[in-house]
Protein backbone atom coordinates (compact mmCIF):
# COMPACT_ATOMS: atom_id res chain seq x y z
CA UNK A 1 0.00 0.00 0.00
CA UNK A 2 1.25 3.47 -0.91
CA UNK A 3 0.17 6.35 1.34
CA UNK A 4 1.08 9.88 0.30
CA UNK A 5 1.05 12.93 2.55
CA UNK A 6 0.30 16.16 0.73
CA UNK A 7 -0.15 19.78 1.67
CA UNK A 8 1.22 23.25 1.27
CA UNK A 9 4.11 24.67 3.22
CA UNK A 10 4.03 24.54 7.01
CA UNK A 11 1.21 22.02 7.31
CA UNK A 12 3.21 19.47 9.33
CA UNK A 13 2.98 16.70 6.74
CA UNK A 14 6.65 15.66 7.08
CA UNK A 15 6.23 15.12 10.82
CA UNK A 16 2.96 13.26 10.40
CA UNK A 17 4.31 11.07 7.60
CA UNK A 18 7.19 10.06 9.86
CA UNK A 19 4.91 9.30 12.82
CA UNK A 20 2.55 7.19 10.73
CA UNK A 21 5.40 5.27 9.11
CA UNK A 22 6.85 4.54 12.55
CA UNK A 23 3.48 3.32 13.82
CA UNK A 24 3.00 1.06 10.80
CA UNK A 25 6.59 -0.13 10.51
CA UNK A 26 6.41 1.21 6.96
CA UNK A 27 9.05 2.45 4.56
CA UNK A 28 9.27 6.23 4.96
CA UNK A 29 10.41 8.27 1.99
CA UNK A 30 10.01 11.73 0.48
CA UNK A 31 10.11 13.81 -2.71
CA UNK A 32 12.12 15.39 -4.11
CA UNK A 33 15.53 14.04 -3.16
CA UNK A 34 15.20 10.55 -1.65
CA UNK A 35 17.72 8.99 -4.06
CA UNK A 36 21.27 10.05 -4.92
CA UNK A 37 20.10 11.30 -8.32
CA UNK A 38 17.07 12.90 -6.70
CA UNK A 39 19.26 14.73 -4.18
CA UNK A 40 21.15 16.39 -7.03
CA UNK A 41 17.85 17.39 -8.64
CA UNK A 42 16.55 18.68 -5.30
CA UNK A 43 19.53 21.01 -4.93
CA UNK A 44 18.69 22.65 -8.25
CA UNK A 45 14.96 22.81 -7.55
CA UNK A 46 15.05 24.24 -4.04
CA UNK A 47 18.20 26.35 -3.94
CA UNK A 48 17.17 30.03 -3.67
CA UNK A 49 20.18 30.80 -5.87
CA UNK A 50 18.55 28.92 -8.77
CA UNK A 51 17.31 31.88 -10.80
CA UNK A 52 15.30 31.89 -13.99
CA UNK A 53 14.16 28.26 -13.89
CA UNK A 54 11.32 27.96 -16.39
CA UNK A 55 8.12 26.48 -14.90
CA UNK A 56 8.17 23.67 -17.48
CA UNK A 57 11.77 22.86 -16.61
CA UNK A 58 10.75 22.81 -12.94
CA UNK A 59 7.93 20.35 -13.72
CA UNK A 60 10.26 18.14 -15.74
CA UNK A 61 12.86 18.08 -12.96
CA UNK A 62 10.19 17.09 -10.43
CA UNK A 63 9.07 14.33 -12.79
CA UNK A 64 12.64 13.12 -13.23
CA UNK A 65 13.08 12.92 -9.47
CA UNK A 66 9.80 11.02 -9.17
CA UNK A 67 10.69 8.52 -11.90
CA UNK A 68 13.95 7.66 -10.15
CA UNK A 69 12.21 7.55 -6.78
CA UNK A 70 9.58 5.08 -7.97
CA UNK A 71 12.16 2.90 -9.73
CA UNK A 72 14.67 2.85 -6.89
CA UNK A 73 12.60 3.12 -3.70
CA UNK A 74 8.82 2.87 -3.97
CA UNK A 75 8.28 0.06 -6.48
CA UNK A 76 10.83 -2.31 -4.92
CA UNK A 77 9.32 -1.76 -1.45
CA UNK A 78 5.78 -2.39 -2.69
CA UNK A 79 6.94 -5.48 -4.60
CA UNK A 80 8.44 -6.73 -1.32
CA UNK A 81 5.05 -6.41 0.37
CA UNK A 82 5.88 -3.30 2.38
CA UNK A 83 3.62 -0.34 3.14
CA UNK A 84 5.23 2.86 1.85
CA UNK A 85 4.55 6.30 3.33
CA UNK A 86 5.83 9.18 1.20
CA UNK A 87 6.11 12.84 2.10
CA UNK A 88 4.82 14.25 -1.22
CA UNK A 89 4.01 12.40 -4.41
CA UNK A 90 2.27 13.06 -7.74
CA UNK A 91 -0.33 15.47 -6.41
CA UNK A 92 2.33 17.88 -5.16
CA UNK A 93 3.42 18.40 -8.76
CA UNK A 94 -0.16 18.87 -9.92
CA UNK A 95 -0.74 21.44 -7.15
CA UNK A 96 2.63 23.23 -7.29
CA UNK A 97 3.36 23.19 -11.01
CA UNK A 98 -0.12 22.64 -12.44
CA UNK A 99 -1.90 25.19 -10.25
CA UNK A 100 0.88 27.19 -8.60
CA UNK A 101 2.93 27.69 -11.79
CA UNK A 102 -0.27 27.63 -13.88
CA UNK A 103 0.94 24.95 -16.29
CA UNK A 104 -2.41 23.15 -16.15
CA UNK A 105 -3.38 20.29 -13.86
CA UNK A 106 -4.02 17.81 -16.67
CA UNK A 107 -0.68 18.37 -18.38
CA UNK A 108 1.27 17.92 -15.14
CA UNK A 109 -0.81 14.89 -14.13
CA UNK A 110 -0.02 13.24 -17.47
CA UNK A 111 3.68 13.99 -17.06
CA UNK A 112 3.61 12.49 -13.56
CA UNK A 113 1.76 9.40 -14.77
CA UNK A 114 4.51 8.86 -17.35
CA UNK A 115 7.20 9.35 -14.70
CA UNK A 116 5.65 6.83 -12.30
CA UNK A 117 4.56 4.26 -14.86
CA UNK A 118 1.00 4.95 -13.73
CA UNK A 119 1.66 4.14 -10.07
CA UNK A 120 -0.71 6.18 -7.93
CA UNK A 121 -1.15 6.42 -4.19
CA UNK A 122 -3.78 4.17 -2.64
CA UNK A 123 -4.52 6.86 -0.06
CA UNK A 124 -3.67 10.57 0.04
CA UNK A 125 -3.66 12.43 3.36
CA UNK A 126 -4.00 16.18 2.83
CA UNK A 127 -3.09 18.37 5.78
CA UNK A 128 -4.32 21.96 5.75
CA UNK A 129 -3.66 24.95 8.00
CA UNK A 130 -4.90 28.56 7.80
CA UNK A 131 -2.62 30.94 5.85
CA UNK A 132 -1.70 32.79 9.04
CA UNK A 133 -0.49 29.54 10.63
CA UNK A 134 1.47 28.67 7.49
CA UNK A 135 3.14 32.08 7.45
CA UNK A 136 3.97 31.88 11.17
CA UNK A 137 5.52 28.42 10.82
CA UNK A 138 7.58 29.49 7.81
CA UNK A 139 8.74 32.62 9.62
CA UNK A 140 10.04 30.58 12.55
CA UNK A 141 11.72 28.02 10.28
CA UNK A 142 14.18 30.41 8.63
CA UNK A 143 16.34 29.64 5.60
CA UNK A 144 13.38 29.23 3.24
CA UNK A 145 13.93 27.33 0.00
CA UNK A 146 13.09 28.57 -3.50
CA UNK A 147 9.52 27.25 -3.48
CA UNK A 148 8.81 28.40 0.06
CA UNK A 149 9.83 31.91 -1.07
CA UNK A 150 7.49 31.86 -4.07
CA UNK A 151 5.00 34.36 -2.64
CA UNK A 152 1.49 34.48 -1.24
CA UNK A 153 -0.38 34.31 -4.56
CA UNK A 154 1.58 31.20 -5.58
CA UNK A 155 0.85 29.43 -2.28
CA UNK A 156 -2.83 30.37 -2.50
CA UNK A 157 -3.01 28.73 -5.95
CA UNK A 158 -1.22 25.64 -4.62
CA UNK A 159 -3.66 25.29 -1.73
CA UNK A 160 -6.63 25.81 -4.07
CA UNK A 161 -5.17 23.09 -6.27
CA UNK A 162 -4.93 20.62 -3.40
CA UNK A 163 -8.52 21.41 -2.41
CA UNK A 164 -9.72 20.79 -5.97
CA UNK A 165 -7.84 17.50 -6.20
CA UNK A 166 -9.27 16.29 -2.89
CA UNK A 167 -12.80 17.27 -3.87
CA UNK A 168 -12.48 15.38 -7.16
CA UNK A 169 -11.17 12.19 -5.50
CA UNK A 170 -13.05 11.69 -2.22
CA UNK A 171 -12.59 7.91 -2.35
CA UNK A 172 -8.79 8.18 -2.11
CA UNK A 173 -8.29 11.44 -0.20
CA UNK A 174 -8.75 12.37 3.45
CA UNK A 175 -8.52 16.06 4.36
CA UNK A 176 -7.42 16.90 7.89
CA UNK A 177 -6.88 20.04 9.92
CA UNK A 178 -3.18 20.32 10.74
CA UNK A 179 -3.58 23.28 13.08
CA UNK A 180 -3.19 21.49 16.42
CA UNK A 181 -0.57 19.88 18.62
CA UNK A 182 1.47 17.17 16.91
CA UNK A 183 -0.09 14.36 18.95
CA UNK A 184 -3.63 15.63 18.23
CA UNK A 185 -3.00 15.70 14.49
CA UNK A 186 -1.36 12.25 14.70
CA UNK A 187 -4.54 10.90 16.29
CA UNK A 188 -6.62 12.46 13.50
CA UNK A 189 -4.34 10.88 10.92
CA UNK A 190 -4.61 7.45 12.52
CA UNK A 191 -8.39 7.64 12.77
CA UNK A 192 -8.59 8.58 9.09
CA UNK A 193 -6.02 6.11 7.78
CA UNK A 194 -6.67 2.97 9.86
CA UNK A 195 -9.98 2.04 8.16
CA UNK A 196 -8.14 1.94 4.82
CA UNK A 197 -5.31 -0.35 5.95
CA UNK A 198 -5.19 -3.89 4.59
Amino acid sequence: MLIAFEGGEGTGKSTQARLLAERLGAVLTFQPGATAIGAAIRRVLLDPATAGLDPRAEALLMAADRAQHVAEVIRPALDAGRVVVTDRYVDSSVAYQGYGRQLGAQAVAELSAFATGGLRADLVVLLRVPPAVRDERLATRGGLDRLEQAGTAFHERVEAGFAALAAANPDRWVVLDGDAAVEVVAARVWDAVSPHLP
